[in-house]
């Protein structure tokens, strides 16, 4: 029992630093950003009041009740995050019904905007917590983005190491983060408890009502203060719910709303630390201290991002939606641990332009809440389905559950859309780009597997006629990758034509990749004895499982199907992709897909296969 308790005391100390950076980190933007002078609200007792019981409203209903409680119950076996829940809500649905491919396209829209986020978080994380720097000594101003810079480019030089080493620190950095934010909160809230009233959800609503537009506008820099709970689902694989939960009601939510309302008591009190709230509310001799702090809490938010990102990347090429690429492992022992260096260091370049372009965290609010707000909208989208197909339970009570945080979504999104031309297009059209690349990729992938339908031949009939006069067989064995929809695979035409012989065993091995997370091991291989030797291995992950052929082949011996890799060759048809005139995709989609279908990560590498066992025979495809 009690080591039952230390590890949950521990998964909870590693969820509040892994998946409360971003949320945490807040603070530091939130109010300056909303009594920005551009957005035309006045600073007095009466918007203040309105503004912080706005903020703790919203974190209460969407952060406490949407996703902690809600959300978190639609886990895909265990697996969280926009990627997760749209497996889910797709093996909810039939493949033939209406509603499978707008499905489809909401997970993924609410995906790309997850990566527009992921390059917001760690450049507005950054740059506001420097910025601190500017109240300590207005001079320093002009180091900010410099810093920026040096602080973001050293992080993401870190990720091929692994955050192994260091990711055991995270957990106490931010329980200090939070400490300080709820120590700072209770100190100005001493001196100014007329802040407190805050607490009553009508100045919320008097605030919207009585400010009309001027409050709409407002609302798209609330967001801000909920930018992160995406990610709280997205992690819970690593953590589990109740870790989750424990660490967002026992340590997140109670600092957060006591810094919120500490920072809205300083500013009754005096209104000119409206230039930086955060930074000012205990004094000078705290600044220096608090820019180090925070600084160390938001290179943890970004890491947070920039993790989820990799984890996000490796599930949309299991799924379909993104060509292979290279996946590292940081970790021996932590198999959640990866590293894509491709979108690393996109990553970072898009971060740098970001942080250059914009300049401050004010500027950078802009482009931050459009693409949270679009991700939060896709997520009550998706899990009102799983309530109804996948819970099967009444119409009534599913759009209840979901209905009350779909017109809150809408109406932040809304809000967010109004700061489009002021930053909110960077997201967008990132999103935008990565959505096209996405679609184009699985559009493209249909229409070479249905090309090669066409023109499969049946491998029971061509089997029957091969043994009628079967050609020489020589010693060893042959595996042949084979497509889920394919006949013969290529490469064995091609070796039959080329080389005339056979191998005394010929094993055809297909892959299917299910709509979970994960496979059993004792479900991952079904072996089917075709006769004359040969057989057929069919080979099933989840959208998490790392492919990993030897492991198969391993697993294969356990079953009565013995290798001996020495003795054993694969063969691998790549395909040529070329872009025919005529149906298909748009020619510029074409030329895209091919582009991508050249540089996409070999098969063999993608599933661990030993170079030196691979036989690669060319083949052309026509989309």
């Amino acid at each position: 029992m009690t080591d039952k308790k230390s590890s949950l005391a521990a998964l909870t100390l590693a969820a509040v630093g892994i998946v409360y950076g971003d949320i945490g980190t807040s603070p530091l933007y939130t109010l300056k950003t909303i009594f920005d002078p551009e957005h035309g609200l006045a600073l007095n007792q009466a918007n203040l009041l309105g503004i912080v019981s706005l903020i703790f409203w919203g974190l209460t209903l969407i952060v406490s009740l949407k996703y902690v409680t809600l959300v978190l119950r639609a886990d895909n076996r265990g697996e969280g995050g926009i990627m997760a829940l749209m497996a889910l809500v797709l093996n909810s649905v039939s493949k033939r019904s209406s509603w499978h491919f707008p499905l489809l396209v909401i997970g993924v829209l609410g995906a790309t905007m997850f990566y527009g986020d992921s390059v917001v978080t760690p450049a507005i994380s950054v740059l506001g917590a420097i910025e601190g720097l500017e109240v300590a000594a207005p001079g320093l101003e002009r180091y900010v983005v410099p810093l920026t810079i040096v602080v973001l480019v050293s992080l993401y030089a870190l990720q091929r190491h692994g955050t192994a080493g260091i990711g055991r620190w995270f957990g106490p950095i931010m329980v200090l983060w939070f400490a300080a934010l709820a120590v700072m909160g209770i100190i100005n809230i001493v001196q100014e408890p007329a802040i407190l009233v805050a607490l009553n959800p009508l100045h919320a609503i008097t605030f919207l009502y009585q400010n009309g537009f001027i409050a709409f506008v407002a609302l798209g820099a609330v967001v801000l203060a909920l930018t992160g709970a995406e990610a709280l689902y997205a992690d819970m694989g690593h953590f589990g719910k109740k870790p989750i939960r424990m660490a967002w009601f026992l340590i997140c939510f109670p600092a957060l709303a006591l810094n919120y309302f500490g920072q809205g008591a300083l500013l009754i009190r005096n209104p000119e630390a409206i230039s930086n709230p955060f930074f000012q509310q205990l004094g000078s001799w705290s600044v220096y201290p608090l820019v180090v702090l925070s600084t160390m809490a938001a290179v943890i938010a970004s890491q947070a991002t920039i993790s989820g990102t990799f984890s996000m990347t490796k599930q949309a090429i299991a799924l379909g939606l993104l060509p292979r690429m290279r996946v590292l492992h940081t970790s021996e022992h932590q198999i959640g641990q990866i590293y894509i260096p491709a979108v690393n260091w996109l990553q970072l370049a898009v971060v740098l332009v970001a942080v250059v372009g914009f300049g401050s965290s004010d500027r950078l609010a802009g482009a931050y809440g459009i693409a949270v707000t679009a991700t939060m909208l896709a997520t009550t989208i998706l899990t009102f389905f799983v309530t109804r197909y996948r819970w099967h339970l009444p119409l009534a009570v599913c759009l209840g559950a979901t209905g009350f945080f779909l017109i809150m979504d809408i109406a932040l999104f809304s809000a967010s859309t109004l700061k489009l031309f002021h930053g909110g297009w960077m997201p967008l059209a990132l999103g935008t780009a990565l959505f096209t690349i996405m679609m184009t990729w699985r559009t493209g992938r249909h229409l070479v597997f249905s090309n090669l339908e066409k023109h499969a031949i049946p491998l029971d009939d061509f089997l029957s006629s091969l043994f009628v006069a079967p050609p020489v067989r020589v010693p060893g064995t042959a595996i042949f990758l084979r497509g889920e929809s394919d006949g013969v695979p290529h490469a064995m035409l091609h070796n039959l034509s080329h080389n005339k012989v056979l191998h005394e065993r010929v094993v055809f091995l297909t892959v299917h990749i299910l709509e979970e997370p994960y496979v059993a091991r004792a479900d991952q291989v079904r072996i089917a004895d075709l006769g004359h030797q040969c057989y057929q291995v069919n080979v099933s992950y989840g959208f998490k499982d790392e492919p990993d052929i030897p492991a198969i082949l391993a697993l294969c011996g356990e079953l009565g199907l013995p290798f001996e890799m020495m003795e054993t060759s694969f063969f691998i048809a790549r395909q040529t992709v070329i872009s025919a005139p005529g149906e298909g995709m748009a020619t510029w989609r074409e030329h895209l897909f091919v582009a991508m279908s050249r540089n996409a990560r070999a098969a063999a590498d993608y599933y661990q296969i030993p170079p030196n066992r691979v036989i690669e025979l060319g083949t052309q495809v026509e989309i």
